[in-house]
């Protein structure tokens, strides 16, 4: 017996509507850059081990906040942008049936369909007026109006990834270790596994998401590091 095809199998494309994934992603791997770079810097310049704590707790805290926060507003305001939009389209369909109508039509013309089968179609459409709302938004803002992301999600995922990643650099730190390369190593593990991991998502070769985005972190944290030294040396740190 072979497999259905997957256009009627149930769910066979990932979700990638929810609002999660992104800022996952993204507050995994800011939490990650940032303090791994946070702690090359001040570690650079000579700073006690106690110190190097403080500093990365504070960023992990100040960042996941400032990263939960920037994500609820983003989503918000994109969703009421959407609503607004959406808002102005059903007051166009109220006042000017007839020419949204041709409209539509004239959108699918352009994309290959026959004249009349396009009419057709529009004015099927047209008779239900939730649905005709609907397919105008998709067609003409391309978003789909009951299926936005949520805020929530947004801002919840974005806080707690970017505290996962935040701690990772200070694990050593908060086990008794008091050397730099350590914490550095440990932060680069996490920023191989992270890319490695969302690679996954992605369909991408597992290995080159892990080489990018610990390359992308070596780069910040060599120049925090030389900022940290420098700084360190001129200020008698």
């Amino acid at each position: 017996m072979t497999d259905a095809p997957a256009a009627l199998r149930e769910a066979h494309h990932a979700d990638v509507s929810g609002g999660w994934l992104r800022p996952a992603v993204f507050g995994a791997m800011d939490g990650l850059v940032t303090n791994i770079a946070l702690i090359a810097g001040v570690g650079g310049g000579g700073v006690s081990s106690h110190s190097i704590v403080l500093t990365g707790t504070a960023g992990l805290v100040a960042g996941a906040i400032s990263m939960g926060l920037g994500e609820y507003t983003s989503v918000r305001s994109a969703n009421e942008q959407v609503a607004a939009e959406v808002a102005k389209e059903r007051r166009e369909l109220e006042r000017h049936p007839e020419a949204e109508a041709r409209e539509l039509a004239d959108a699918w013309v352009a994309r290959g369909l026959p004249r009349d089968l396009a009419t057709q179609v529009a004015e099927a459409v047209r008779r239900d007026p939730e649905e005709a709302l609907r397919v105008h938004v998709r067609e003409e803002l391309g978003v789909d109006p009951d299926d936005q992301p949520s805020p929530w999600a947004a801002a919840t995922s974005s806080f707690l990834f970017f505290s996962l990643g935040a701690l990772i650099p200070l694990l050593p730190y908060l086990f008794g270790a008091t050397e730099l390369w350590l914490a550095l190593a440990v932060g680069g593990l996490g920023l191989f596994a992270a890319g490695a991991i969302v690679a996954r998502f992605t369909k991408r070769p597992w290995w080159t998401g892990g080489l990018r985005q610990l390359l992308l972190g070596a780069a910040a944290a060599g120049a925090t590091y030389l900022i940290g030294t420098l700084i360190g040396v001129q200020g008698g740190l």
